[in-house]
Order: structure tokens, then C-alpha cells, then sequence
């Protein structure tokens, strides 16, 4: 058994969206007393801790990530009493909790903008980023906002333009400024002190900015773009060399890391949306001092086959030094990965050997609500849409709302998500009924029992969850490694396709591992995979 302290180094953290896991006062939202009521549910996936999603006051522009008050409830989410009964029955599960923290901007509508924006004297003047337009009016410079349009809108009030990288109601706060970021670390441990047990970090690379505004350049021809914005959106034309991943940054995530050394057995996991971002990743979470692991888009992007796998681990392995990853599939902003990677394929056998290659990576794991029963992106008429990404860039990118509709908990109404006869505030996708948790967890052969076989098969094996990685060759069809720790060393191969592929061997196994529920043949040194298949040996 693991350290508590460093429960989450191979750790496996279920997000959980609020808003669409489970509505218990049948407003046609879920809410934290929702989340409670699930929770053992949570905990019978073997899983670690879980990472809930903004909760926070919120105007709701972009669903919970434009913050107005850090340290307390949304009223549609309930109250901090509900919260503190959430945390409470999770950590008697034996789950750790981990809350998004959105510091890089708030909403419009917080008071300290409020405050700003009043003019260029008062106490909070220079707590965004504020900036004099160019003479003929326009916008400093030219950045770009990733929701689309300029990063920068003018208040008459103060006759300058602010920065705000997403939504114009969410401006950025100026890092550069000491009292900003002691406010915002202040708010965080408002959230240590209730016992949280870590953060998740939105946007980690976009606390700081080019003090001197410089212009990003273009991306030159040929050239890779950035990862985690679709192709249609003008954002992905500019090198990101300015308005993001700042030098300036690491001594603040060293200040971060600093609060959480003051209460042991926390962690944080950064959201990194970059130009390199496997270079940033290991950037961030190396040397001890900064954050404990980082996830990037690399693997929440369409490229999935077993040479571009090979290709990501491999430029980790190259960059990481002592870094430590976190490993991603799916979240709330991407196409699941059941239709981003499965389309096409096994609607069963192939989410299940997607996460058995997910789980045997060497990092930590986020599974993001509704992974583990295979669901597919679901469709949402345009009438429907929430999300105001789509809303922009419509009919090209359909926006985040398919990865966000409502938890299926049942094969009826609503899906068990919400009474029948109230409205979910998206609609249940009509594919998702009968992958719901009800009809998956009699059948053995289920996705959902595929990951719970799989999440205890990691946890008997060290090597699995805290384990050196060192890649084999077996062929370009299949993926292979090679997981070690403290004299545990097991051999892990992939069939990610359709059809059935034989190699092999690159080492000599003593013999195969059992109890994950996948099925391989080995005839001397020549194994045969069939299709979607895995499997694990124990090395010598």
C-alpha cells in the first residue's frame, strides 16, 4: 500500500461534472446532494479521489469557470453545508476530494472587477490587466481570445481596454501585482482549512502575461498549431508566445507549492493548453517545488493511433526528468473519447481496451463521468446548445455540451438523472440509455466491470501505478512497455485495432498476469492478440 501522502503519484481521480451527474431537488440541475448520493457508486470503481468541477458563486456565462465569490456555493448547487457533507462522506469512502480552482481570471461580475473598473486610482485599479488603446482606437495588441474575436474589450469607464482570454465576462487578473496572487492563494486555503485534499487548476499557464504586450507571432506554414482549440478557431493561427506559459509563472506555482507543503498528503493537477505542452508539463511538475503533475492535450486530441501513442510517451520520457504526468482520455471540454477515438469501432470492446491502455501509463489517471460506461458524444440540436465556445463557432465546432449532458443512471426518463417530467438542463442523449449504469452493472462483460477489473488489477501491481515506463518495439500495429518498480516487472502489450495482430516477444515473461478480463494466446515466444485485446506478463 502507497504513502497517503502521495496517494495521488498513480493515483486514478474520477471527475465529476455538477451539473450533469445527479439532480436531487429535481430543478433539472445536479447539485452537490447529488454527487453525495453517488458516491458510493464512485467508490465501488476503485478509483482514488474525485475532482468535482466548479461549484462556486457564478453568473453562468461559461457554467461555473467565471467565478464571483471563491469561497462559497453556488445557490444552484446548494450550500457550503452541503459541500462540507459531500467531503465528509467521501473521505469515509475512503475517496480524496479535489476542487477546481479557477485563479487566472474571475467573472465580470465579481467585485473586485467591479471595484477596478471604477477608474485608474482605487485600491483594486491595477488587479486586471488593463491596457491604453492604440492611437486609431483599436486593441493593444493582437491577441485573441480562444472563445473567439479579440482578447480585449474596452470599458468607457476607464477608457482602456482589459484582457480576458476566454468569455469578454471573464477578465483576466493581473499576476504581475503581489496582492493578487496573495488573494488568491488566501482562497485556496480557505479550501485547505474546510480539508480538501487538492486542486485542480484551470488554465495554469495563463496566470501571467507579457508585461511589455508584445504581438504573438503567426504560426509559420506547415507548422503545428495549438492542441486543445479546434482548427476553425483564428486562436490556433498564433504562436502563443505571449499571452500565455510566461516565465513569471514558475515562481508562483513555487509560491503555491509552498501552501500546499503546509498540509501534507494535498496535491494539484494543471490544466496545460500549450504550444509545447509536453515540454511545459514537465516544466511545471519538475523538481519538487511546483506543481505535484500536470495533464496536456496531447492525448485529449484525434490522433490515437499506436505509433502516435508511441510517439507522445516517448517525447515525455525524452523531457520528464523527475516530472509526473497526469493522463487524460476525456473531460468536460472534449469530445468523448468513445467517439473522438472509437468512432468506428467495437462500442464495447474498444473504450474497455482504451483504458486498460490508460491505466498501465506510468502517472496519475483523471476518468472523466461516464467513461467508464463507454458513452459516445452526444448530439445536441443547436436550440439546445449552452455553451457559448459553439454558439461562436457553430456549424464548424458544435461547442463542449456533447461531453456535458446528463449522467444515464437508468434505461428510462431522463435517464435517472433528474424526475421524470423536469427538462435536464441538456438533454439526455437518447444512445446513452441503454449504456446506463443500471443495465451495465449485472453484465460482467460491461464496460463499466471492465473498468473496475481494471482499476483493482492496477492497484495489485505496484509497477502499474509508481513504475519506471520504458517502451518495447512490437511492431507498428501494437504498443508495448515495459512497467517496473522495486523488483516488480511486467510486459505490457496493446491491440488498439480492429483486427487481430501477432509479435514477439521483445524479452523473455515467467508468465501471464490474470484478473484484468483480456484474453491473448502465446505460442513460444509468439503472441497472438486478437482484436481490442491486452496483455500483461511478469518479466524476470
Amino acid at each position: 500500500m502507497q504513502d497517503n501522502t502521495f496517494w495521488w503519484r498513480g493515483g486514478v481521480i474520477y471527475q465529476i461534472y455538477p451539473r450533469s451527474f445527479l439532480d436531487a431537488n429535481g430543478d433539472g440541475i445536479g447539485d452537490l446532494a447529488g454527487i453525495t448520493e453517488k458516491l458510493d457508486y464512485v467508490a465501488s470503481l476503485n478509483v482514488d479521489g474525485i475532482w468535482l468541477s466548479p461549484f462556486f458563486t457564478s453568473p453562468m456565462l461559461d457554467f461555473g469557470y467565471d467565478v464571483s465569490d471563491y469561497r462559497d456555493v453556488d445557490p444552484m448547487f446548494g450550500t457550503l453545508a452541503d459541500f462540507k457533507a459531500l467531503l465528509a462522506r467521501a473521505h469515509a469512502l475512503g475517496l480524496k476530494v479535489i476542487i477546481d480552482q479557477v485563479i487566472s481570471h474571475t467573472a465580470e461580475a465579481h467585485p473586485w472587477f467591479q471595484e477596478s473598473r471604477q477608474d485608474r486610482t482605487n485600491a483594486r485599479a491595477d488587479w486586471y490587466v488593463w491596457a491604453d488603446p492604440k492611437p486609431d482606437g483599436t486593441p493593444p495588441n493582437n491577441w485573441l481570445s480562444i472563445f473567439g474575436g479579440p482578447a480585449w474589450t474596452f470599458d468607457p469607464r476607464r477608457r482602456q481596454y482589459y484582457l480576458h482570454n476566454f468569455l469578454s465576462s471573464q477578465p483576466d487578473l493581473n499576476f504581475h501585482h503581489p496582492e493578487v496572487r496573495a488573494a488568491q492563494l488566501d482562497n485556496m486555503r480557505f479550501w485547505l482549512e474546510l480539508g480538501v485534499d487538492g486542486f485542480r487548476l484551470d488554465t495554469v499557464n495563463f496566470y501571467f502575461h507579457d508585461a511589455e504586450l508584445r504581438d504573438n507571432p503567426p504560426v509559420p506554414e506547415g507548422e503545428a498549431k495549438t492542441l486543445g482549440a479546434p482548427e476553425a478557431n483564428p486562436y490556433t493561427w498564433q504562436r502563443h508566445v505571449y499571452d500565455l506559459s510566461r516565465p513569471e509563472n514558475l515562481d508562483f506555482l513555487r509560491e503555491l507549492r509552498a501552501l500546499m507543503d503546509e498540509y501534507p498528503g494535498t496535491t494539484t493537477v494543471g490544466e496545460i493548453g500549450d504550444d509545447n505542452p509536453l515540454e511545459r508539463m514537465a516544466e511545471y511538475t519538475a523538481g519538487g517545488d511546483k506543481l505535484h503533475m500536470a495533464y496536456t492535450f496531447d492525448l485529449l486530441n484525434k490522433p490515437h493511433s499506436a505509433a502516435y501513442l508511441r510517439e507522445v510517451i516517448e517525447r515525455f520520457q525524452r523531457l520528464a526528468g523527475d516530472a509526473w504526468p497526469c493522463w487524460a482520455i476525456s473531460n468536460h471540454d472534449v469530445e468523448r473519447s468513445a467517439s473522438r477515438w472509437g468512432a468506428g469501432e467495437d462500442p464495447v470492446a474498444y473504450p474497455a481496451v482504451m483504458l486498460a491502455m490508460l491505466f498501465s501509463l506510468r502517472g496519475s489517471v483523471c476518468l472523466y463521468q461516464g467513461e467508464e460506461l463507454g458513452l459516445p458524444e452526444a448530439e445536441v440540436p443547436f436550440e439546445r446548445i449552452q455553451d457559448p465556445y459553439g454558439k461562436v463557432l457553430w456549424p464548424a465546432f458544435k461547442g463542449r455540451d456533447g461531453c456535458r449532458t446528463p449522467m444515464p443512471w437508468e434505461n428510462s426518463a431522463n435517464g435517472g438523472f433528474t424526475a421524470p417530467g423536469v427538462e435536464p438542463w441538456l438533454p439526455v442523449e437518447a444512445r446513452h440509455l441503454p449504456l446506463s449504469v443500471a443495465r451495465q452493472e449485472d453484465d460482467s462483460a460491461s464496460v463499466l466491470n471492465a473498468t473496475r477489473r481494471l482499476l483493482a488489477f492496477r492497484a495489485r501491481h505496484p509497477a502499474l501505478f509508481d513504475g519506471e515506463l520504458r517502451l518495447v518495439d512490437v511492431g507498428d500495429a501494437l504498443l508495448g512497455f515495459v512497467r517496473e518498480r522495486a523488483g516488480e516487472r511486467i510486459l505490457c502489450l496493446f491491440n488498439l485495432t480492429a483486427e487481430p495482430r501477432e509479435t514477439r516477444l521483445p524479452l523473455a515473461v515467467d508468465h501471464a498476469l490474470e484478473g484484468h478480463g483480456f484474453t491473448a494466446s502465446l505460442d513460444g515466444d509468439t503472441l497472438r492478440l486478437p482484436a481490442y485485446q491486452a496483455a500483461w506478463f511478469a518479466v524476470s
